[in-house]
């Protein structure tokens, strides 16, 4: 398998290794998983997102070993390239260990200029997300074309904020001005999958706080390819993480910063 992936370019070994990563973990959830909690309930790891990112980490090892990379599982390696792979193995693991159709494998390749590409595969839909610098996303295989400008009140806007943050002033309400403002809100609960469909113009915008950059940088890619915007700000302490329609994410942080 490795001499077919060797001959692959960046883009198509990302779109391959998420492909294979979940898969992957498909395939174990069929066969039986059990959860650990981290943090909170809601928030689990299982034996399938351990084996998809040993997978994506021990492939991207093999045929780019000068690059680092960064797993949300704990895969690590130090860059000689000055180039890194971020790698979340199973984006919204609650969902898909709850048989949940909203989950994925994430990639997202950066270098010292910025973001490369990111890579987004969501098996329940079989939908395969590719996008990135000089690299317009595509929706298997197909351009999803530029994004419409829109306000956001004519825009659903996808976030999330965990029921134990609610008391937490400093992050209620600048999330509760910014939600207030748009068409109607959404919580998927996988950030990768929502900044897909941000991509796809499904969804309008984007806005979370305290995203690690491996449930931020692939979708951002595929928001900024497709002719998004990206933003992230610090707001009372908390960096909140802003993406889609130019106009919307403009609103949404200006409401944040009210």
């Amino acid at each position: 398998m490795d001499d077919h992936l060797a001959e692959l370019d960046d883009a198509a070994l990302a779109a391959t290794l998420t492909r294979d990563a979940a898969r992957l973990a498909a395939r174990m959830r069929a066969e039986g998983l059990q959860a650990q909690h981290k943090t909170s309930i809601s928030d689990v790891v299982t034996a399938a997102d351990h084996a998809a990112e040993e997978l994506v980490a021990g492939t991207l090892a093999r045929l780019r070993p000068d690059d680092g990379i960064v797993g949300e599982e704990g895969a690590e390696a130090e860059s000689r390239s000055g180039r890194t792979w971020v790698i979340d193995p199973v984006d919204g693991t609650y969902n898909f260990l709850s048989g949940l159709g909203t989950w994925c494998s994430a990639l997202a390749l950066r270098d010292r200029a910025g973001l490369v590409l990111g890579a987004v595969h969501q098996p329940a839909v079989d939908e395969a997300w590719l996008g990135g610098r000089d690299l317009p996303t595509t929706l298997n295989d197909s351009p999803v074309g530029d994004l419409a400008d829109l306000p956001l009140a004519e825009v659903a806007m996808a976030t999330y904020l965990h029921p134990a943050r609610l008391p937490d002033a400093t992050l209620r309400k600048p999330w509760l001005t910014a939600i207030e403002g748009a068409a109607t809100v959404r919580m998927f609960g996988s950030g990768s999958c929502d900044l897909a469909a941000v991509a796809a113009g499904r969804i309008g915008v984007w806005a979370q706080q305290s995203v690690p950059e491996w449930d931020w940088l692939p979708g951002a890619a595929l928001v900024t390819a497709a002719g998004g915007r990206t933003e992230q700000v610090e707001v009372r302490g908390h960096v909140w993480s802003v993406a889609g329609r130019p106009t919307a994410v403009e609103q949404v942080l200006a409401a944040l910063q009210s």
